[in-house]
């Protein structure tokens, strides 16, 4: 008889993202009128830019015609594309990054797990707390942990909790640790970290051999210009980190589906028998077995991105996500609300009041306001005692979740 992958079976009754849906589906079957106002899940709701618009539309024609039509692409992506991310993204800040060691993908969410692959299942692994979900829950189902504690924490991983004390940012470990999960501007927190914090952790990499896994999604809020927007303006990143992007959030490409990771030729982690692997080679054979690239149509999409008219339009796009957050942040601490985050990234981290726990709190805010957000302990144990929400939606819908919410809370 066929067996499971028992490893599954360690993992929380679902995915926080979907226990949300399943809990505001249940309030809608029973209210059916109710008109809720979703600020839970990061998901985009503004147009894609008008010069992405254009570039895919022009690669719809040319799939019609035999001369131009595309089929399967390079898996590590079209070189044109490449080549403007490493010029725009990593070059124009002084990173030291080639477009041979760029590769695109379907989005970091993929890539942050399926990096694991070419990892052993011996590394110690660390992760902050609170933490995007998929990071642990990725390497509970790949069997390097063990089950979950009284507190929700898996035995095997290393938590390092970043909270209001210690201005959430990590502290690097006492022990050493093999793989670290970083990402700044920091999902779900919206806290950012200084270059002179990653370079102490770059630092410590180094000395242990540890890499780095920087997840860089929501870079493109960065409004401090002192405050770096890639691991690799970093001295010394180039031999311990691999960064993740995506399209997602600042061109809206959360339905259409693009982003990349980067590998450097120079970074190296040990085989069985003690010898130098480089990871480039393994990423790439891992991506050429795996994964058959990003369709034509939705890489033109990113290229466009890189126009002058798509650099416009993206930092408007940008640009209105962040006043969103401006809003909800001066509306929620008017309310007398503890707020957090929200000014380098399109998240506010939000304490819950009267000590309710983060789900009493998303129960009491869907069922009297019918504003949706996302409890902080679904993040992790840390993350217990806060609230997620999240900027991305019309100002419209805003408006009127924080006119809600301001409300219950004077009551």
């Amino acid at each position: 008889m066929a067996t499971v992958n028992d490893h599954y079976l360690k993992l929380k009754a679902g995915y926080l993202f979907p226990e949300i849906a399943r809990r505001v589906n249940v309030f809608t079957d029973a209210n059916p009128d109710a008109k809720i106002i979703r600020l839970g899940i990061g998901d985009v709701t503004e147009p894609l830019p008008e010069a992405c618009r254009t570039a895919m539309i022009h690669a719809v024609e040319e799939m019609g015609d035999r001369t131009t039509f595309k089929g399967y692409g390079p898996e590590q992506g079209y070189a044109w594309l490449r080549e403007k991310i490493a010029t725009h993204d990593f070059q124009s800040r002084g990173c030291d990054i080639d477009a041979s060691e760029i590769f695109v993908s379907d989005g970091s969410k993929c890539d942050t797990g399926n990096i694991l692959d070419i990892f052993g299942n011996n590394n110690i692994i660390a992760v902050t707390d609170p933490v995007y979900p998929v990071y642990v829950d990725t390497n509970v189902m790949i069997g390097r942990t063990k089950g979950m504690n009284e507190k929700g924490e898996y035995e095997g991983l290393v938590y390092l909790p970043i909270t209001a004390e210690n201005n959430f940012t990590a502290s690097i470990p006492s022990e050493k640790v093999d793989l670290i999960y970083l990402c700044f501007p920091n999902n779900p927190t919206g806290s950012v970290a200084t270059k002179e914090h990653l370079q102490a952790w770059v630092d410590y990499a180094r000395a242990n051999g540890s890499i780095i896994f920087f997840d860089a999604a929501y870079e493109a809020y960065i409004t401090d210009a002192s405050i770096p927007h890639s691991i690799y303006e970093i001295e010394g990143a180039r031999e311990c980190a691999i960064e993740f992007r995506s399209f997602s959030k600042n061109a809206g490409f959360t339905g259409t589906r693009c982003a990349l990771t980067v590998v450097p030729k120079t970074l190296t982690a040990k085989a069985s028998d003690g010898s130098d692997v480089e990871l480039w080679k393994l990423w790439n054979r891992r991506q050429s077995t795996k994964f058959n690239g990003v369709p034509y149509i939705v890489q033109r999409g990113a290229e466009a991105v890189y126009s002058e008219e798509g650099q416009a339009q993206i930092k408007a796009l940008v640009s209105f996500y962040l006043e969103n957050a401006k809003i909800i942040c001066e509306k929620l601490k008017a309310a007398g609300l503890s707020v957090y985050g929200g000014i380098n990234a399109p998240y506010v981290w939000v304490k819950t009041p009267n000590g309710l726990s983060s789900w009493d709190f998303f129960d009491k805010l869907l069922h009297t306001t019918n504003v949706v957000g996302t409890p902080g302990s679904g993040f992790g144990a840390a993350g217990e005692g806060y609230f997620r929400i999240s900027a991305f939606n019309s100002r419209e819908n805003v408006n009127e979740a924080m006119k809600r919410m301001s409300h219950l809370m004077s009551v």
